[in-house]
């Protein structure tokens, strides 16, 4: 993980264990000004589903993508984290600019839909058929602070899902995953964002089938293997045929 803080002269901050403790104390592991935080504000962990967030109990609320959390959040590559006045940025540690996307032949390709989770969209479901554009000429309006201008554009070419930016915005950069780019290809869950506003990828058909693993047929068990050695087997029998004949020659004497 790595955690960006926009418009402020701070590094970035890398951490690659599976919990993240951050407050104003000197104890935790990202730690803020005592006027942004209390002592031990937040916790984030890293399990198989991901990132999820934990406000701890002597903390106030904070906000994710400018919605108020009061104790728990999922998280994902992209949000912003925001603190008191101090904004994070959580950044995949994968550029997807460098990832191997395979190719998908036009008769292959699935729906895809772009889920606004953020900004003034929120809530909405684009519709992707073959291009879609957001942005002043687009079908969306992309509205931003202090009137700086952005329009992208997502679309199939040569089988790949691409990004794009037809117009940048240096304060307000176009972003996948947390990493600023020009153009990259897409994967499905990749979030998109710039400035406040945040798009998630849906495309169930570009994720990769999950591996089917047949188990081997249990063989046969016969009923003597069931019941023991074959030496045990045959001493019964014999045991019991030794029985039979002496039975027979009490009778036999008797009468």
């Amino acid at each position: 993980m790595r955690i960006e803080f926009p418009h402020a002269a701070r590094e970035d901050f890398h951490w690659a264990q599976a919990q993240l403790r951050i407050g104003s104390a000197a104890d935790n592991d990202l730690v803020l000004a005592t006027g942004q935080a209390a002592l031990r504000h937040l916790r984030i962990v890293q399990d198989r589903r991901g990132w999820s967030l934990q406000v701890l109990p002597s903390a106030e609320r904070i906000y994710v993508n400018a919605r108020p959390v009061r104790e728990r959040a999922l998280l994902r590559a992209g949000d912003v984290v925001s603190v008191g006045d101090c904004r994070m940025l959580l950044c995949a540690d994968e550029d997807p600019r460098k990832r191997a996307i395979e190719a998908i032949p036009q008769q292959g390709r699935c729906t895809v839909a772009v889920r606004a989770v953020a900004g003034p969209l929120s809530g909405r479901v684009l519709p992707l058929r073959d291009t879609l554009e957001i942005g002043p000429n687009g079908r969306y309006a992309l509205e931003l602070p202090q009137g700086e201008v952005v329009s992208l554009r997502i679309g199939w070419n040569e089988g790949e899902l691409r990004l794009q930016a037809l117009q940048s915005s240096e304060r307000y950069p176009l972003r996948v995953n947390g990493v600023a780019v020009e153009q990259t290809a897409l994967q499905c869950g990749d979030q998109i964002g710039v400035a406040m506003h945040r798009f998630v990828i849906e495309a169930p058909g570009m994720e990769a089938e999950p591996e089917i693993v047949v188990a081997e047929p249990a063989s046969a068990v016969l009923p003597e293997t069931a019941a023991g050695p074959s030496s045990e087997v045959w001493w019964l029998i014999v045991t019991a045929a030794v029985l039979a004949l002496g039975i027979a020659l009490v009778l036999f004497i008797r009468f």
